[in-house]
């Protein structure tokens, strides 16, 4: 049911008029790595990008975008065991420079001259977005960490409980 929840958020996310690179899919990544079992924490994001993909329209670096967000939910599952605040705001600081890395790389062997002043150029270029990207993964993040974390506090006793367990 969780995984469900987060596929359907993360697909409207993407196709609802926002923000370039201001949408929760890196922070839903990361928040599935850590609640969903390990097989749902890297399909469910994988499912979203496809899919969204699919709605939206292809891109060249599309494997890598995907591959991306895939790593980001295996950075889920390391810190499974060990969720605190400072561990989940390493993490999501590090799942939007996991992005940028590996995307304009992906763009810089797509699109952009294979040599030294080719990357520079690509990666000049994507800095303004990385501020959005970074600022979305730490907000989502703690809005889907602490939303998550004081609802199963609320429904500890219930029958509700069971829900937010399945994984």
């Amino acid at each position: 049911m969780l995984a469900l929840f987060l596929l359907i958020l993360g697909i409207a996310s993407r196709l609802v008029i926002h923000v370039p690179n201001f949408t929760p899919v890196l922070a839903l990544a990361l928040f599935g790595g850590v609640y969903l079992s390990p097989r749902r924490a890297v399909v469910m994001p994988l499912a979203l990008m496809m899919i969204s993909d699919l709605l939206i329209g292809g891109h060249n670096t599309i494997f890598f975008t995907w591959g991306s967000v895939a790593l980001i939910s295996l950075l889920g599952l390391v810190i499974r065991s060990r969720k605190n605040f400072y561990n989940i705001a390493a993490m999501a600081v590090l799942s939007a420079i996991l992005f940028f890395v590996v995307t304009n790389i992906g763009a810089w062997l797509m699109m952009y001259p294979k040599t030294v002043a080719g990357l520079q150029m690509c990666f000049l270029a994507a800095v303004p977005f990385f501020r959005d990207t970074l600022v979305s993964t730490l907000v989502y993040s703690f809005v889907l960490f602490g939303g998550y974390e004081m609802l199963a506090q609320r429904v500890a006793k219930t029958r509700w409980a069971s829900i937010l367990q399945a994984v």
